[in-house]
């Protein structure tokens, strides 16, 4: 066997390994350039829903073919009355006056029921944990026909580290209108939420106007990052081999 020879197999596993982690990096660079059409996209649907005058919600007889994409972040108003005994407040973090520092609480979801008899659960916005018992805040729970406006959203994502409801005690963790639901044996619910508008309620609380309408869109900078170091990878296995060829 030559020497040359000998120096070209000690590159086989170097040059394997190498190429593996090309991959990977490769992979995370497609996959923040495939985020970013997602993003943009997202970005764009919630400026072309989520301003001008508001539009009705998509009707009952619709509600089962009910899809995010086509219908999440849009502008409606809906008429109907509060079922104020079955408020579920959902725990959560809303931003607080210094950035960095959210502010712990919960969000009311309340059923709101129309004309019709079905129901639409209503994200009416944000109260700290001290006013998390309504009878803190009196005022909070108008009686009688109301109206909502606000933006359609779709059902709080569950993750691994999101906590098991318990309905027994009205602890709940996801904006999840059919599970919140439930236990109240109510029918004929919507398959989305409607996040309140800013629209100050009595007493102050809940504050709603809480979506997110701006999102952070960094996934170029992300893909151009996994890209360089798959570049600079590129570089120095090509000098170790061409050093350990020509040494």
């Amino acid at each position: 066997m030559t020497a040359s020879s000998h120096k070209g197999r000690s590159l086989i596993l170097p040059g394997l390994a190498a190429l593996v982690a090309l991959a990977i990096l490769v992979g995370l660079g497609t996959w923040q350039l495939q985020r970013k059409a997602w993003k943009e996209d997202l970005i764009a649907q919630i400026e072309a829903r989520a301003y001008g005058e508001p539009g009705a919600i998509l009707p009952e007889a619709d509600w089962a073919a009910w899809r995010a994409d086509q219908d999440e972040f849009r502008k409606v108003r809906v008429t109907g009355t509060f079922l104020h005994e079955f408020e579920a407040p959902v725990y959560g973090l809303a931003p607080g006056e210094r950035q960095g520092a959210p502010i712990q609480g919960y969000y009311l979801i309340t059923p709101l029921q129309l004309a019709t008899g079905a129901f639409v659960m209503i994200n009416r916005g944000f109260v700290p944990t001290d006013l998390r018992d309504s009878t803190r805040r009196p005022e909070s729970q108008p009686s009688g026909e109301v109206t909502v406006t606000g933006l359609v959203r779709a059902p709080e994502a569950r993750n691994p580290f999101t906590p098991n409801d318990d309905p027994a005690r009205n602890q709940w963790f996801a904006r999840d209108p059919q599970a919140i639901a439930a236990p109240h044996k109510l029918e004929r619910v919507a398959p989305f939420l409607i996040d309140a508008d800013a629209n100050p309620n009595p007493g102050g609380w809940p504050r709603g106007g809480q979506t997110p309408l701006t999102l952070p869109n960094n996934h170029l900078q992300y893909a151009l990052t996994w890209f360089g170091i798959a570049l600079t990878l590129i570089g120095v296995f090509t000098a170790f081999a061409w050093r350990r060829l020509k040494g």
